[in-house]
């Protein structure tokens, strides 16, 4: 059988069991890569398979410890406190209150790489403070919705590029400044679009009754040291080789979950473990579930055809593909989406750099986190404000979606201009 047939036919599996039968992600993609295995006449292929799923072990730790850390500074009250902070210190003037709002938003995803641990988590610490400053249910969801995608691109943790580096064997170095490119001017934009005309400004007393509690009497300084700690390491990693080890992120996360035990209100550091672990384990699946595809993928030729075909398009049509093709997949999966399209894409732009090109390809596939039917990121902001329609909220997305769209496809088309300025 062809290898663009078995490649197909596992495509069509996996959308069958994800959409059809409403499979987890994860899991219907092992079963996709189980079957072109078979197709193929290689049995079950256990051993490519269990490679497979391995194939993102470093990410996986990634997550893990991300996840611990962010259940950490929520149980500690050291988040409620900083967003408390944040909010009473800059909330006198529209343009410093919406860009706070933005980076709290943020926060969660630039920390773990996903979306959805955003708005579930500083999303709903600060859908009732936006709501409260004047915007309405919808436009808040928005907004929260926006800022987790742009969470999820911006550094110091993109899992997505983690994941396209994983398969060209590109290190997880030198994408700060790249992926900053992209983030600030959207954050910046996305912001005053979503918020500045409808928001107001409140009074001191006002403002207090809606924000979350603040640990900062009680424990006073000591509640920033686990962020300190972690922010502190992270900037070691771009300390040249030989001068500070490198103890890795997982090692760093890890670090700053163990300091906050002792930084904040009292909490059981098992049972927060296993929580995080809990609300991680949709992601590890899926990511276990790509490195099982793509293992297959390369197994089949499917890979290889792959990024032949695309290398002999127009240069123009390679671009319009990217464009196109990355959000839809993404309905299903960013993460997939970055896996089975995002590598080829960056073989087949062999000729440019590849940390732009992965940092670009990467806030491309982002925005399959608000493409139906699933639209993580849209769906779980609707829900937040108590929004039945989700739709309403992709609506308001729309624009800052195709602005976050054509960001990312001008970074490909300039990357070799920004690689001589950087």
């Amino acid at each position: 059988m062809p290898e663009y047939a078995i490649l197909l036919i596992m495509v069509g599996i996996f959308a069958l069991l994800a959409m059809g039968g409403k499979l987890p992600i994860g899991i219907s993609l092992a079963i996709s890569a189980l079957g072109g295995a078979l197709l193929s006449g290689q049995g079950f292929a256990l051993r490519h398979l269990v490679e497979g799923g391995f194939g993102y072990f470093d990410t996986t730790l990634i997550i893990v410890t991300a996840m611990i850390f962010m259940q950490v500074l929520k149980v500690s009250g050291i988040l409620d406190t900083v967003t408390a902070v944040l909010l009473k210190t800059f909330y006198r003037r529209k343009l410093s209150l919406l860009l706070t709002v933005m980076l709290i938003i943020m926060f969660p995803g630039m920390i773990t790489g996903s979306s959805t641990v955003a708005v579930l988590s500083t999303g709903t610490l600060v859908a009732p403070v936006l709501i409260k400053l004047g915007l309405s249910k919808v436009k808040a969801a928005a907004l929260i919705a926006m800022g987790a995608i742009l969470g999820m691109i911006a550094p110091p943790v993109n899992i997505l590029v983690m994941i396209m580096g994983g398969g060209v064997d590109m290190p997880y170095v030198g994408l700060t400044v790249p992926l900053l490119i992209i983030v600030i001017p959207l954050a910046l934009f996305i912001s005053l679009y979503l918020g500045y005309k409808d928001i107001r400004i409140i009074e001191y007393g006002e403002m207090q009754t809606i924000l979350p509690e603040s640990q900062f009497q009680r424990y006073g300084i000591r509640l920033y040291i686990p962020l300190a700690v972690v922010f502190a390491l992270l900037l070691t990693l771009n300390i040249p080789k030989g001068h500070i080890p490198d103890i890795g992120i997982p090692a760093i996360f890890l670090l700053g979950s163990l300091t906050g035990l002792v930084c904040g209100r009292p909490f059981n550091f098992l049972q927060a473990t296993q929580d995080a672990l809990r609300e991680a384990m949709p992601i590890l699946s899926i990511l276990v579930g790509v490195g099982m595809f793509i293992q297959i993928m390369t197994l089949t030729g499917g890979r290889g055809w792959t990024v032949v075909s695309f290398l002999s398009l127009p240069e123009i049509l390679l671009y319009v593909g990217i464009a196109i093709s990355m959000p839809l997949f993404g309905a299903v999966s960013a993460y997939g989406s970055a896996s089975i399209l995002g590598v080829p894409f960056i073989l087949a732009l062999i000729g440019k750099n590849a940390i732009i090109t992965a940092s670009a390809l990467s806030a491309i596939a982002g925005l399959g986190d608000l493409m139906p039917p699933t639209a993580l990121a849209g769906i779980f902001a609707a829900q937040v404000v108590n929004e039945k329609n989700y739709f309403k909220v992709l609506r308001l997305c729309l624009i800052p979606a195709l602005l976050v769209l054509v960001m990312g496809v001008g970074l490909l088309l300039l990357s070799p201009w920004v690689e001589r300025i950087l």
